[in-house]
C-alpha cells in the first residue's frame, strides 16, 4: 500500500503480532513500536507515519490523550483505534480526540484493511459493531462527561493520581515543582467536585482515563 505506520499497544505480542502481520499479509511499512501513549507521541513526532493504530488502555498516558496530542502537533497523521472497548463512551471519546477509525481487537484482518484504506483516502472507518453507539450518541446529543472540562495536562495528572504516583513522582516524571502538581490536583477536585484520591481513581476509571481494572 504504500502506507507508514506506527503500531501504539501495551501489550508486547500484540504489537509484534500486528506488525508481522501487516508487513507480511498486506506489505505494509511498520516504521515503530510503542508501549505507552508518551512513546507513540515521541515516536509520530520524530518518524512522522501516515497511520498510528492506537490501542487506548494504555499506562501512564492512554490512547485518547495521546491521540489530542499527535494530532495537535502534526493534523496530517491518521489514528486508527484498536480496543478491547465497545463501549459507546470510548468509541466516542476516541472520535473527539480526532480518530479517524475505530476497530475492536477481534476484528478480521480484512477488516483493518479495510479502516487502512478509508483513512487514507480521507474517510472515517466505523466498526459495524460499534457503529449503532456512535450513532446514538450523535442524535440524542448526549452530554459531555465531567472529563471534558479538564485541561490537557489535569487529565494527564488525573491519570498519573489514579494510577497511585505521588505528587512528587508525578512533577519528577512532568519536570514540573510539586508545588505546580498540587495545584493541578487542586484545580480538577474543584472541577470534578470530588475531594479523595480514591473518588479521583474511580471517576478515572469510569471516564476512561486509566485502566485499572482491564
Amino acid at each position: 500500500m504504500g502506507v507508514r505506520i506506527i503500531i501504539a499497544d501495551d501489550h508486547q505480542i500484540v504489537r509484534e503480532g500486528l506488525r508481522s502481520i501487516l508487513q507480511h499479509d498486506l506489505n505494509i511499512d511498520v516504521v515503530g513500536l510503542a508501549e505507552n501513549g508518551r512513546t507513540t507521541i515521541e515516536l509520530a513526532k520524530e518518524l512522522k507515519p501516515d497511520i498510528v493504530i492506537m490501542d487506548i488502555s494504555m499506562p501512564d498516558l492512554n490512547g485518547m490523550e495521546a491521540t489530542r496530542r499527535i494530532l495537535e502537533e502534526n493534523p496530517a497523521i491518521k489514528v486508527i483505534a484498536l480496543s478491547m472497548h465497545s463501549d459507546q463512551q470510548f468509541v466516542s471519546e476516541m472520535l473527539k480526540a480526532g480518530a479517524s477509525a475505530y476497530l475492536l481487537k477481534d476484528c478480521a484482518l480484512d477488516e483493518l484493511e479495510r479502516a487502512i484504506r478509508s483513512v487514507m483516502g480521507r474517510q472515517i472507518y466505523i466498526s459495524p459493531t460499534v457503529a449503532g453507539s456512535v450513532v446514538k450518541d450523535y442524535v440524542h446529543h448526549l452530554s459531555k462527561e465531567k472529563s471534558s472540562v479538564l485541561t490537557s495536562r489535569e487529565r494527564e495528572v488525573l491519570q498519573l493520581i489514579a494510577e497511585g504516583k505521588s505528587a512528587k513522582q508525578i512533577a519528577y516524571q512532568l519536570k514540573v515543582s510539586v508545588k505546580t502538581i498540587e495545584g493541578h490536583r487542586m484545580h480538577i477536585m474543584e472541577k470534578l467536585d470530588i475531594y479523595s484520591v480514591a473518588e479521583l481513581t474511580k471517576y478515572a476509571i469510569r471516564a476512561g482515563v486509566t485502566f485499572l481494572e482491564r
